[in-house]
Parts: C-alpha cells; sequence; structure tokens
C-alpha cells in the first residue's frame, strides 16, 4: 500500500503492448500533445515484444517533454501486463489505459482529470470508435461492440448495472482503488496475438457487485484502429468460443442432472441453435453471424464445463 503522502497529483496513462510498433509512433505522438491541467506521465508495458518496440520507445522519449517509461512484463498475457501497469502506478494518482492501436480525441485525458473533481468516482471511462479499413457486408452494426465500440450517449451519466459497460481500451482510475490490492484475474488472459481475455468485463463485473463509483464521459474518447486480421468471421467465433469456455472453467456452473459435468439441457439447446445456424445460413444471411457467435460461445461453455469436471476429477 502506497501512503498518501507518497501519491503524486498526476496521471500515469499506460499502453500495454505486444509487438505493435507499428502503431506507437502515432500513438505517442497523439499523446505528448494533449492538453491536461495535472502532470502526467507515459508508461510503456513491453510484454516481450519481438520488434522494435524498446528502441522506438527509448528514441521518442529522448524528445519528449512528457516523461515516457518503459517496463517489460515477462509473465505472457494482457492481464499480466495490465497488473504490472498497475504496479507501476500506484504512486500517481489516476491511471489510464489506451492500447497501442487506438487513437486519442484532443479532449481525452483532460476529460478524464475533470471528472475526477469529484472525489467519488473511482473509475471513468467513454466513447470508442471503430475505425475499419474495409467493411464486409456480413460487419452489421450489431457486431462493432465486439471490436470494442462503446456509445451509450452523448451526456455523462453514473453507470449502476452491466447494461452500459465500459472497458479497458478506454479507462481511468483513481488507483487508491487498486491500493489494497485488487488486481485484474488472471484466468481471464489473453496472450500475444491470441484472441479472448475478458479480464477487463471480469473487472467490470467486480465493480457494479461492490458499488463503485462509475461514471461515462462520452467526451473521454478514443478511435480503435481494427487491422484486416480481424475482419474475418472466425475472428468472432473464436472470440465467443474462447469467452464460453472461460466461462465453464471458472464461474458458477449451471444446476441440473449433468453428463460428463455438463447438464443435459445443453444438449438439447445445442442441436437447436445448431439448426438455427443453418436456417439462418440460407434464409437470412444478415443474421447468420450473430447466431454463429451464440453456438461457438454455446460450444466454448460445454468445452470449459466438461473441463473443469475433468480438472476436478484428477485432483
Amino acid at each position: 500500500m502506497t501512503s498518501d503522502n507518497f501519491i503524486k497529483n498526476q496521471i500515469t496513462v499506460a499502453i500495454c503492448t505486444y509487438n505493435a510498433a507499428h502503431y506507437l509512433a502515432s500513438l505517442l505522438s497523439e499523446l505528448v500533445s494533449l492538453a491536461c491541467s495535472i502532470p502526467f506521465e507515459i508508461l510503456i508495458v513491453d510484454n516481450n515484444s519481438t520488434d522494435n518496440t524498446q528502441k522506438l520507445v527509448e528514441c521518442f522519449a529522448k524528445g519528449s517533454a512528457i516523461p515516457i517509461r518503459y517496463v517489460m512484463e515477462t509473465e505472457q498475457g494482457i492481464a499480466y501486463a495490465r497488473n504490472r501497469a498497475i504496479e507501476e502506478s500506484l504512486s500517481s494518482r489516476y491511471l489510464a489505459f489506451i492500447d497501442a492501436d487506438e487513437l486519442p480525441t484532443p479532449g481525452w485525458l483532460q476529460s478524464a482529470i475533470d471528472t475526477f473533481q469529484d472525489n467519488r468516482v473511482d473509475c471513468v471511462g467513454g466513447k470508442i470508435s471503430i475505425i475499419l479499413p474495409h467493411r464486409p457486408k456480413w460487419l452489421t452494426d450489431n457486431l462493432l461492440p465486439f471490436y470494442g465500440e462503446i456509445n451509450h450517449s452523448d451526456r455523462a451519466f453514473q453507470i449502476a448495472d452491466r447494461s452500459t459497460p465500459i472497458w479497458s481500451g478506454n479507462i481511468a482510475y483513481n488507483t487508491r482503488i487498486f491500493q489494497e490490492g485488487l488486481r485484474f484475474d488472471t484466468r481471464y488472459n489473453r496472450k500475444g496475438k491470441g484472441v479472448g481475455g475478458g479480464e477487463d468485463a471480469v473487472m467490470f463485473r467486480h465493480f457494479i457487485e461492490h458499488d463503485y463509483y462509475l461514471l461515462y464521459e462520452p467526451n473521454m474518447e478514443i478511435r480503435h484502429l481494427i487491422p484486416d486480421e480481424k475482419i474475418k468471421r472466425r475472428y468472432f467465433l473464436k472470440l465467443h468460443f474462447f469467452a464460453g469456455k472461460k466461462a465453464g472453467l471458472y464461474e458458477k456452473p449451471p444446476s441440473g442432472k449433468k453428463i460428463a459435468g455438463i447438464p443435459g439441457y445443453l444438449f438439447k439447446q445445442l442441436v437447436t441453435k445448431c439448426l438455427l445456424v443453418l436456417r439462418l445460413y440460407f434464409t437470412r444471411s444478415h443474421a447468420y453471424m450473430r447466431e454463429a457467435m451464440n453456438l461457438a460461445y454455446h460450444i466454448g461453455l460445454m468445452t470449459g464445463l466438461y473441463q473443469s469436471q475433468s480438472n476436478n476429477s484428477h485432483e
């Protein structure tokens, strides 16, 4: 725990990165030009990159009026990198996260600081706009939130339930919430260029369940740059499969008579979902992807439940 006497009235802007040097120059250029009414620093948490991330950051830091720190986190995965950022930022009053493949709008950082003028606020997040290099017909608007898109409103409001989430790609915290040891759950990890994760969803759920003071601030906006390799159906299917698998492994198992750790009714639902996806594929292609993603989650859930039962039987 860091004593109040040693907490600096500054905000640390943390970027957790893995082999994303091709994004970093633009992001760092945008960040150092931001206006902010309190001092801020930039923290790069390099999660074992094999590209020129370290050299790029060191060169950029030499000519920057804004302090830039570089640390290497050798435990692979985004949850470990975010936790390292927390550890490195405990002497700052505030901590903000932005991802390497994002760019802030000019008022991004100041909007966060303005929100924290209300000392009750524990956490604030804002809009995330999606920038696509191209858009196939199957990529409908209802799929964009799975790239992290957020646009709850054009007005600020207190978040009271899970219907209006804020994600760690655009979020800021009062670091007091981390002083007693709160960290991201590393079971919900994503390694390297893998998909999935979910550590921020678990953290958000913890905030709601324990009555943290959360705000949505639309002026705290970033632009998320989506690469070509994520504009594929299989990206969404893998994302949902792994989300379902982690739910099966780590969350409270559903009730009911089980076969190999899987409630019998899930097998019936599996057949129903498979038939629905097949029908939509041939009759309503614009609705097919959403149901295919639900099916992938269902298969992942059953896989996780089976593995959880298997793991318990071997203990």
